[in-house]
């Protein structure tokens, strides 16, 4: 099934989801959020700021806590991940031939 999303758009990162949905819906500050997923004030501003990526650990934590599941989380970041490799172009792959 093709996606309906515009191939040339980036995807949204999971931590512009965070700042600009999540925590103003909970009404909660960066440090709670922290306090509450177990991890430091540090790291949460890294995702949120988009410098940090979402690891199968930090999907866990996100989807138990806001009571999500965490592949929702892994998958915000594959496409982002994979938006941004196919951005750069720098796989130098010959394909197979379709014989």
């Amino acid at each position: 099934m093709d996606s309906l999303r515009d191939p040339d758009r980036k995807p949204t990162h999971p931590g512009e989801a965070l700042r600009e949905d999540v925590l103003p819906e909970l009404g909660m500050t960066q440090t709670e959020f922290a306090r509450r997923l177990g991890v430091s004030r540090l790291t949460v501003s890294e995702l949120l700021h988009e410098r940090r990526r979402v690891t199968p650990e930090m999907a866990v934590r996100l989807g138990r806590l806001l009571g999500t599941s965490a592949e929702s989380w892994l998958a915000m970041q594959n496409a982002v991940d994979l938006w941004q490799i196919r951005q750069a172009e720098v796989i130098d792959v010959e394909p197979l031939d379709a014989a």
